[in-house]
């Protein structure tokens, strides 16, 4: 009802640093992926970069032990392949959570240690050419069915 009495889910686990485009900052997916994290790492020491808004908080990553860093169509934006060579630099272990979708109803994701070779690093122009295919691909409906009618299709 409200959130000031939603109870607090108990920190455990090793700290993670989650590496993430920013166009996922407190959706469904970002839900889902704390989740996986939870469940493949054992942790929920998440640091979340959308909890400091556009402040860089990537200085955080040399006091975790692990980072996970999330491709969408198996590319890394242009913030998230930063946060990856800042990760090497540290020598923290890195997990690469990729996210496709194959159904309409549904996304698939594919938890793997490393960085997989058909992940594409993309340099910020990139980054800014795939967003705006991305966004107006899977957010169109929202903006102009969903402000009155609701729009059931926005699955990320």
């Amino acid at each position: 009802m409200f959130g000031i009495f939603r109870k607090k889910k108990k920190v455990y686990g090793p700290p993670v640093y989650l590496s993430e485009p920013t166009i996922l900052y407190h959706t469904r997916t970002e839900k889902v992926i704390l989740e996986i994290i939870e469940e493949k790492l054992g942790s929920t020491n998440v640091i979340l970069p959308s909890d400091y808004g556009i402040k860089d908080v990537s200085d955080k990553i040399r006091d975790v032990e692990y980072v996970v860093a999330v491709a969408i169509y198996g590319k890394f934006s242009s913030l998230v392949c930063k946060e990856v060579e800042k990760a090497k630099r540290f020598n923290k272990k890195i997990y690469t959570l990729d996210i496709a979708s194959k159904k309409e109803d549904s996304i698939t994701y594919y938890f793997e240690e490393g960085v997989p070779e058909h992940i594409e690093w993309l340099d910020p122009e990139e980054t800014k050419k795939f967003f705006d295919e991305f966004l107006g691909e899977d957010f169109m409906g929202i903006a102009f069915r969903g402000f009155f009618l609701g729009y059931r299709k926005n699955k990320w």
